[in-house]
């Protein structure tokens, strides 16, 4: 390339590169979505509110609880500054109410352990954020029945929630093994258990997180073992309506920004004497100072708002740890550890 050094040239290229440096650094007005949550003042986030470890209403504080319920208290952070009782209100949903709620305007945004498929990111018009959980559909059974794979169910009656890919998961499994089986399609994962609980189906098939934390809350978790058949790959995601290209920037950023404080060593005790002192640059961006620009500007967000997301809830490991560990789903070796670990939680470049 020949470059002219013309004065008259590199006048108007410098012009244009002060313009452009102006429009970037400038804070982007919310719109859409976003507006309409500042304007209300509250986060309507569905959520499932029924399985132990995702979302449930812990019975000793009566709050929504788990880890999806922390990906809405992040988010509401971002937006508010705080996640408080105010401004984020969790709306349970069922499998079946889920996208027609999100579709209807009824909640903001979809937290509700959700399966990233094809169909639903064209035909039902949602979009899909980074995943928050690797998940597989497994099966779980009571010991005294003597099952140790799916290949032991031919004639077994299996209960499923209606309205989810676990349906169309186990029929075809069952179907190609040539097994007769009888499908027992449930509203709730509450209901699931206590049908499986009282004998009236064989074995109970969910995402395997859904069948740990239902395990968990049991009166005797020791009766019922997941199986290690993995019958379907499952992740598990926030969604929205599309159509919204900021609203949808600032769901992504506040799930990145929770495994991107976990690269660097940014947790819920510490994020404030970084906010205040950070050491590096790439620390700095991250927090949004005042040397290192703002990069919550760009969606909509106060420069800060990565560290008021992890002051709210932490770092991805420690949601994780808080919610998922105590139902005996470890992270280590699966796809849910951090990239340098082998897994797959990682977040784009910060900057």
């Amino acid at each position: 390339m020949k470059t002219i050094y013309r004065g008259g040239t590199i006048l108007i290229v410098l012009a244009l590169l002060v313009a452009l440096s102006s429009v970037a650094s400038a804070q982007v007005e919310a719109t859409g979505k976003l507006k309409e949550v500042l304007d209300r003042g509250k986060l309507l986030c569905g959520v499932n509110g029924t399985v132990p470890g995702f979302s449930f209403l812990n019975p000793d504080t009566g709050e929504m609880a788990g880890f999806d319920a922390d990906f809405c208290k992040a988010l509401a952070a971002a937006i508010f500054g705080e996640a408080t009782a105010e401004n984020v209100e969790y709306v349970p949903l069922t499998a079946a109410e889920r996208f027609t709620a999100l579709q209807a305007g009824q909640i903001d945004v979809l937290i509700r352990n959700t399966t990233y498929t094809f169909s639903r990111d064209t035909d039902l018009k949602a979009e899909f954020g980074p995943v928050t959980f690797y998940d597989s559909q497994e099966l779980m059974v009571r010991n005294d029945l003597g099952v140790t794979t799916i290949d032991d169910l031919d004639g077994a009656s299996i209960c499923t929630l209606t309205g989810t890919t676990t349906e169309l998961n186990i029929t075809d499994q069952m179907t190609s093994r040539g097994f007769a089986f009888e499908l027992i399609p449930l509203e709730t994962s509450a209901d699931t258990m206590s049908a499986f609980e009282a004998g009236r189906c064989d074995a109970l098939t969910s995402d395997k997180s859904q069948l740990a934390g239902l395990r968990s809350a049991s009166n005797d978790p020791s009766q019922y073992t997941i199986l290690n058949d993995v019958l379907s790959k499952e992740p598990l995601t926030p969604a929205w309506l599309e159509g919204d290209a900021q609203w949808g920037n600032v769901v992504r950023w506040v799930v990145y920004a929770t495994m991107q404080a976990e690269e660097y060593g940014i947790t819920q005790a510490n994020v404030a004497e970084l906010a205040a002192n950070p050491p590096k640059p790439e620390i700095a961006r991250f927090v949004g100072s005042e040397a290192e620009g703002s990069l919550g500007s760009f969606i909509g967000l106060s420069p800060d708002f990565a560290v008021n997301v992890i002051k709210a809830v932490g770092n991805y490991g420690e949601i994780y740890d808080r919610h998922i560990t105590p139902i005996g789903i470890v992270r280590e070796g699966t796809l849910n550890a951090q990239w340098r670990d082998g897994g797959l939680i990682f977040a784009p470049a910060w900057r």
